[in-house]
């Protein structure tokens, strides 16, 4: 029996960890997953097991160079983003993979963009809002100032996705997409690194940068293998739309947080946008994608467990609740509202209304779930226009949780009416970027245009 060629993918979650094999169509072949208990770094605060994760990326190795079924021909790694780990010259980890939710010393931080230009101008110019160890480059510049003996062990400091694909090669990398993901490592409008990084010595603990979009020859337990430089799993999700849609659009990546990701605006941040949790992320092939967040996805399981509280409901009874237009009186005009762009803008803010709601105003639950959502929507619009504005884009791809919500999409579709609006969904997408990023380099077939399924929803509804 012939071996099914295929490319490995790790997919390295906060939670789920999982390892996904592609046959050249893009099928996923097999699937594995596995959650690991935390530990705890020297400060007693939460942090990645990086022993157990990395073990079990061997481990799945070895099980699939074994399993008659494969050829294996190459690698690739997705992985969370923010999150470094420091090794030595001999290349063992040197400190814990802190976790990124780890408090930032406040007098370190003030002292950090004092001594930078403020951090208007800073985040101005790295893409990056102020937001602690999530800006990984600030947690070198706390071990230099806070551990400097730890500091002048590191060799080199990897983000979490070149770390995994060293520890299959031994050969340290860097890449655009993790040093271009919110962490004041980078100057956006001069496209290099950031002085600050050579002022206070901090490349010297970077390796060189490895293009996303290639492989490297590598061997693992004497075998054979190409092997990329890992993705960060932002960047990647938006890979297999760019592989298939030539004309501008917008892509709002939904789950915990919501992210509008804009490759097609190539505007630079301003002040007002960084406010409003404004940033840029970098697409493997080193171009900006602005992008605005939204911490919609945890609204949502906030308020339903509000709702099915109040109604004595199931958890998760919104899943039953049909889209009915009737239970949406009186909306027009805030929808207008939130369509807007200046309204949009300036009525950004993290939470919706609904919170401060009386629930019993409402006759049922379907009648109070159509309303929160409404006023999830005025938020949404608003996070969205603030990468729409001034660009080219005509088609809005809604994937992950919400995609599959026909009240989000129905009020989405009302509210960009001049817009083709589009519930999409595909099989994991961080991983499918990650493999098709590097699809030329062992791939010769050409990716299917159906790995994307879409539905399409027109703006029909509150047009009265």
């Amino acid at each position: 029996m012939s071996r099914t060629p295929v490319i490995a993918i790790f997919d390295i979650g906060k939670t789920n960890k999982k390892l996904f094999l592609f046959d050249e169509q893009y099928n996923i072949v097999l699937e594995k997953s596995e959650q690991f208990e935390e530990v705890k770094d020297e400060d007693g605060d939460t942090c990645e097991d990086l022993f157990a994760l990395t073990n079990w990326v061997h481990l799945c190795l070895r099980e699939v160079f074994a399993d008659k079924r494969f050829q294996v021909r190459a690698l690739n790694f997705s992985t969370y983003g923010a999150s470094f780990v420091h090794i030595d010259k001999e290349g063992t980890p040197a400190a814990p993979l802190y976790n990124y939710l780890k408090p930032y010393p406040a007098r370190l931080q003030e002292e950090f963009y004092k001594k930078y230009g403020g951090e208007i101008a800073f985040s101005i110019h790295t893409a990056s809002p102020v937001l602690g160890n999530l800006n990984s480059g600030l947690q070198l510049y706390r071990l230099k100032y806070q551990k400097p003996e730890l500091f002048d062990r590191i060799h080199y400091s990897l983000h979490l996705p070149q770390y995994m694909s060293y520890a299959v090669t031994g050969r340290a990398y860097s890449d655009i997409t993790s040093i271009g993901c919110h962490t004041g490592l980078w100057n956006f409008p001069q496209n290099h690194y950031h002085e600050w990084i050579y002022r206070e010595a901090i490349n010297e603990k970077l390796a060189a940068i490895f293009p996303s979009d290639q492989l490297m020859p590598s061997q693992w337990e004497g075998q054979a293998l190409l092997t990329g430089v890992g993705l960060h799993d932002s960047s990647a999700a938006l890979i297999p739309y760019l592989f298939h849609f030539t004309e501008p659009f917008v892509l709002i990546s939904t789950g915990t947080w919501c992210i509008s990701l804009n490759p097609f605006n190539q505007t630079r941040l301003t002040y007002e946008e960084l406010q409003q949790d404004c940033l840029c992320y970098m697409e493997y092939r080193g171009k900006p994608v602005k992008a605005s967040r939204l911490f919609a996805g945890y609204e949502h399981e906030q308020q339903t467990k509000r709702l099915a509280a109040h109604f004595n409901v199931a958890l998760d009874r919104y899943k039953q609740v049909a889209f009915n237009a009737d239970l949406l009186p009186g909306l027009a005009q805030a929808a207008d509202a939130a369509a807007d762009n200046k309204a949009g803008r300036s009525a950004m803010v993290q939470e919706s209304v609904f919170g401060s709601r009386d629930l019993n105003s409402f006759a049922s639950y379907e009648v109070a779930y159509h309303q929160f959502m409404a006023d999830l929507m005025t938020q949404q619009v608003a996070s969205l226009n603030l990468v729409l504005h001034n660009s080219p884009v005509k088609k809005i791809f809604v994937d992950g949780g919400f995609s599959r919500n026909p009240i989000y999409m129905n009020l989405l579709a009302n509210a960009f009416p001049k817009h083709e609006v589009y519930a999409a969904s595909m099989a994991q997408a961080s991983a499918m970027g990650a493999a098709l990023s590097v699809h030329t380099a062992w791939n010769k077939n050409n990716p299917s245009h159906d790995l994307i399924e879409l539905k399409s929803y027109t703006g029909v509804l509150l047009n009265s």
